[in-house]
């Protein structure tokens, strides 16, 4: 009677926990569609890619970048206006060569005062942050305190607009007009572009790539231009973006046919740097974690293959219908890949760091072109590595 009972109970019970599994996977289904729904508006579309409402931390005190953990009188708090009438709030540091020359404790406009002598003694770092947050942020803090003691260079500094305690809203073209109106403020205040160098990181790289690619076209050479943890496009980072690494957000529209290629359709901002970084004419670095969760490191691999194929042997494009290809036409095929491989292997060289990392380096036609792929560093410390400085300041010549 007992058993009899206990199955009678099991039974009632199953299909209780089945109803309730079902129910949450629907309600689940129902958060997802109703998020990838609202993503299609611009107005939120820009909120989740910028993310500068989070103007962290709270409060910050940008007029007093000694509270932020800088050295007293080392960072000089000012406004850059852009050609459309927008002001930046920006900082300007001091390199420590240069700061350890002055007495201690400086003067509060120390920064502001050795400006222009300090332009023109040492190299500067024109930094461009990622997403959310503001200069001020202590991750931020940390970079500048490493640029500026191991590179021995000037940082320069800026918050896009809609960031921190800059006026207006970000876009796409709004960011790249914000970080040419920094650049040329180095430049009016006597900087030589040989000494500019560029460094972005995350949504910063697609940034500092556009600039980049702009004065490359104006026949303007600046040192060289550093991509920290970058992505290839928008629309790609769509594709292979996982929330906490696990969990492809695109996935569930992948069921349904043409749904994702459909869906990115309605993405405003595109921030396409493969499609433009092959313009660029001065020495690249490009950086990337191994365990990177917010974007995969193949996103460096993709920009790097892009920049050194022009200097490999072409390989014919694969047919629409690949059984209109003959014998011939996949034989030749694979000998045009095969050579491609070799040329490739000959050009590179690869430079494995114990326990840190490895570097590949291609330098063809004055050009050079650096990935380094460092197995820690994760999505936002990798530029604050000490052998990721190294790195940087031996290619640049730093220091």
């Amino acid at each position: 009677m007992t058993a009899l009972h206990t199955k009678n109970s099991t039974d009632v019970d199953n299909p209780g926990i089945l109803s309730r599994a079902r129910t949450c996977l629907a309600v689940l289904g129902g958060v997802y569609v109703l998020i990838v729904l609202l993503l299609t508006v611009p107005f939120i579309q820009s909120q989740l890619i910028y993310m500068h409402a989070l103007k962290l931390p709270w409060n910050a005190r940008f007029d007093a970048p000694e509270r932020h953990g800088l050295a007293p009188g080392k960072t000089f708090n000012f406004r850059i206006t852009t050609p459309d009438n927008y002001t930046l709030g920006a900082w300007f540091i001091l390199s420590d060569d240069h700061y350890h020359s002055l007495p201690f404790p400086p003067s509060p406009s120390a920064a502001e005062t050795h400006l222009a002598e300090a332009l023109r003694s040492r190299p500067t770092l024109l930094f461009l942050h990622g997403n959310s947050a503001t200069r001020a942020i202590p991750g931020r803090v940390q970079y500048y305190s490493a640029f500026v003691s191991r590179l021995q260079t000037n940082v320069l500094t800026i918050d896009y607009r809609g960031f921190g305690d800059s006026q207006g809203s970000p876009s796409e073209r709004g960011l790249a007009t914000d970080a040419r109106a920094a650049f040329d403020w180095l430049i009016a205040n006597g900087a030589t572009p040989e000494n500019v160098l560029i460094v972005g990181h995350s949504l910063g790289t697609a940034v500092a790539s556009s600039l980049a690619v702009s004065l490359s076209e104006e026949s303007t050479r600046v040192r060289g231009l550093v991509l920290m943890s970058p992505f290839t496009s928008m629309h790609t980072l769509v594709d292979t973006y996982s929330v906490f690494g696990v969990f492809p957000v695109m996935l569930p529209l992948t069921v349904v046919p043409r749904a994702a290629e459909l869906y990115k359709k309605f993405l405003v901002h595109r921030f396409d740097t493969l499609s433009i970084i092959t313009r660029v004419k001065v020495p690249v670095l490009i950086v990337h974690a191994e365990d990177d969760f917010d974007i995969s490191h193949t996103h460096s691999d993709a920009l790097f293959d892009a920049l050194i194929n022009p200097f490999l042997p072409s390989v014919d494009p694969l047919p629409s219908d690949p059984h209109s290809w003959t014998r011939e036409h996949w034989h030749t095929f694979q000998t045009q890949m095969a050579t491609k491989r070799a040329t490739r292997e000959m050009l590179l060289v690869r430079t494995d760091i114990p326990h840190f990392g490895a570097m590949d380096t291609f330098a063809a036609s004055n050009e050079t072109v650096v990935l380094l792929k460092t197995l820690t560093g994760s999505h936002n410390d990798v530029g604050a590595l000490e052998g990721t400085q190294e790195v940087i300041r031996t290619l640049f010549s730093l220091a």
